[in-house]
């Protein structure tokens, strides 16, 4: 910063550019991992119901 002037911010302005981007990109990267979690905990919740459902029809045919 000894070669610009005092006005010139325009490495914080890149720094702040990059701090955003990478915030974005923490957001997105949450939110795609918690999209996927809930997803398989549908998931294992249909498999669970599919289990119990074929375990009575079991011993009730039984």
């Amino acid at each position: 910063m000894t070669d610009r002037g005092w006005d010139d911010d325009s490495e914080y302005q890149d720094a702040v550019q990059r701090a955003e981007r990478v915030t974005r990109f923490g957001w997105a990267a949450m939110a795609g991992i918690t999209g996927v979690l809930a997803i398989a905990v549908l998931i294992a919740a249909v498999v669970c119901v599919v289990a119990v459902v074929a375990g009575v029809y079991l011993v009730m045919d039984s």
